[in-house]
């Protein structure tokens, strides 16, 4: 039986010159996980509201077609009855949050609908999504991953059949995403709940799916079960959708021969190892990762360090006040060094003090205690000014970095209040530097989620900036969007000194950082390279961060190996390093290059020897 059901649906919003949503079909089975799957603007989003009665019952615009839920139309039902269909989790889920106790909000939708026992179902929604202990407290006591988890009890509590996410872990910690996630297989395998999410992190898919659906221009190119969806590499990756790491490092070992050209491609770590345990791997005793790790430690520890720090925590400690109890101690005699030339990740759990560390920095909140030194001189006494001439901070929301009405303004505006004579060339060679051209006299408010990422880097590096904080700068962005984010930052090299961000996208932290900075509960637990910090089992237990599963594919292979890219875990495989050597690189990056089954034949007997050996 269907839970939901698409026939021919298609949307246009006013005034659009084309429809968002193009003769959509789709038939969403009872008790199914579907992952939808497709690059930005692709029409995800949309697709989901048309189920819930949001489009066209508050989002006006030409709808065509039907929508049946849970044996209703969507399109015309009451959404008071559809509410009890289907429940909603909205990408931007704080903004759902109307309450405030915790308590007060999961049960708020059961009181609406003057149910008797609406505490009892508020308090079964609690405990379905691990809150239970936290009934009583205050909205804004609650971390980001525990105010997403309440966004779901709230959405479950009148115990719709289908639940629909936008993107649930975009805003989430490594630890915090596992749990929604985990959260949401209990309610599909052990309360037959039909659970439907917008996802770009095909790690998540291949571990939690049954099913997945690839959208593209607005319409559903295919849908199919999970495991056999994320092994379509090709379709995969010209939708911006970035496939297991797992299973393109099968690709690739397909290309050298290495594994069956038949043989279907591993998605999961436990696939993986099934597969890969058989052939060769050596992972080299004194490497720091991969060669790029290597290249950025010997960096770290080349010329462009300063024997002085750049900046210094000396025994700082800040709180926040508190409606309910004492102020909440985010710090507690923090001390901390920043050298000159260092390009470090701030990581750590939702409400870890990340973005209280770089407030700190930036001045937008003074600590209670300690001081901060920049350049030897204490933060305390300088104005804004000063400040924004010795760091720049690029903020999690770009919006928030746009005052003027075209992107050329924006990225001008500091620099012409502070006299720069060459103002104009050095804009034209920033929207050149960062493809933005073309939108120079665009509102960066309306221009798309890449767009703005990459205009409010080019704000935040105007000024030449000895130090640049970037807080969450790939969030909410789909995987092609974020490896070019990702290409940009690393770009900055030689542009800025210093550089670092906060984020909980470890593949971004494992590509540019040379120091990894942990912090759980305003504590610093770890402090040092990738491999000091993702080979302390201790750290990553106590901050909930996770690495790319690149790593934990090599450490099931052998606990040795410290891979924290595709290229750092193939190059363990002599098969793949032998194929490379030869000119015959995979096809990551396009077309292929080289016959697989002349490939094979090539190195098979080399193959035949080392599993033999």
């Amino acid at each position: 039986m269907s839970a939901v059901t698409l026939e021919d649906v298609t949307f246009t919003y006013p005034g659009a010159a084309a429809p968002t949503l193009r003769n959509v079909c789709l038939d969403v089975p009872e008790g199914d996980f579907l992952a939808i799957m497709g690059a930005n603007g692709c029409g995800k989003s949309t697709l989901c509201k048309t189920m819930n009665g949001l489009i066209p019952q508050f989002i006006v615009g030409d709808l065509t077609g039907t929508i049946t839920v849970g044996g209703i139309d969507a399109a015309t039902a009451q959404i008071g009855e559809l509410a009890r269909k289907i429940g909603y989790v909205y990408q931007d889920f704080e903004n759902q949050l109307v309450r405030p106790t915790v308590l007060d909000e999961a049960s708020f939708s059961c009181l609406n609908y003057a149910y008797d026992d609406y505490i009892e179902r508020g308090m079964r929604a609690l405990d379905l999504c691990g809150l239970s202990d936290r009934a009583e407290s205050y909205i804004w006591q609650l971390s980001g991953g525990q105010k997403h988890l309440l966004a779901l009890a709230g959405a479950i509590a009148l115990e719709p059949g289908v639940i629909v996410l936008d993107e649930p872990v975009a805003q989430l910690d490594p630890y915090h995403a596992q749990k929604t996630y985990e959260v949401l297989r209990d309610l599909n395998e052990n309360h037959g709940k039909t659970i439907i999410v917008i996802e770009h992190h095909t790690d998540f898919i291949a571990k939690y799916c049954k099913s997945a659906a690839l959208m593209r221009n607005g319409t559903i190119a295919w849908t199919l079960p999970a495991h056999e969806a994320l092994q379509q590499l090709e379709d995969l990756e010209a939708s911006d959708v970035h496939p297991p790491q797992i299973a393109l490092a099968g690709r690739e070992l397909k290309h050298a021969g290495a594994l069956p050209q038949r043989a279907p491609l591993p998605t999961t770590v436990e696939e993986g190892f099934a597969a890969f345990s058989g052939i060769p791997f050596i992972p080299p005793a004194d490497r720091a990762g991969s060669d790029e790790g290597a290249d950025r430690t010997a960096d770290a520890g080349g010329s462009s360090l300063s024997a002085d720090p750049i900046v210094r925590f000396r025994n700082v400690s800040v709180s926040y006040r508190s409606v309910k109890g004492a102020p909440r101690r985010v710090f507690e005699g923090l001390d901390l060094d920043i050298q000159r030339g260092e390009k470090i990740a701030l990581v750590g759990s939702n409400g870890a003090g990340k973005s209280t560390l770089m407030k700190l920095l930036y001045g937008l909140i003074k600590p209670q205690a300690g001081e901060i030194l920049l350049d030897g001189a204490p933060t305390r006494g300088m104005g804004p000014d000063e400040l924004s001439e010795k760091l720049s901070l690029v903020y999690q929301n770009p919006e928030q970095m746009f005052i003027k009405d075209s992107i050329r303004a924006d990225i001008e505006f500091a620099m012409r209040a502070r006299g720069v004579d060459d103002a104009a060339a050095r804009t034209d060679e920033l929207l050149g530097r960062f493809r933005l051209t073309e939108l120079a006299d665009h509102d960066g408010r309306l221009m798309s989620g890449g767009q703005m990422r990459r205009a409010s880097l080019a704000i935040g590096i105007a000024l030449n900036p000895p130090v640049l904080l970037l807080d969450e700068p790939t969030a909410n962005l789909d995987i092609g969007t974020r490896q070019e984010i990702t290409r940009l930052i690393a770009d900055l090299r030689g542009v800025t000194d210093t550089v670092v961000i906060a984020t909980h996208d470890m593949q971004l932290v494992c590509q540019f950082a040379d120091r990894i900075i942990v912090l759980c509960d305003g504590e610093i637990i770890g402090d040092g390279t990738p491999d000091e910090i993702f080979m302390n089992a201790d750290v990553v237990e106590r901050s909930g961060i996770r690495p790319p599963e690149i790593f934990a594919m090599g450490q099931a292979l052998d606990c040795s190996a410290a891979c924290y890219t595709l290229d750092a875990f193939l190059g363990c495989f002599p098969a793949w390093q032998k194929m490379k050597e030869h000119g015959v690189a995979g096809e990551r990056a396009g077309a292929p290059s080289f016959s697989p089954s002349s490939t094979r034949a090539r190195y098979a007997h080399e193959y035949e020897e080392g599993d033999a050996a």
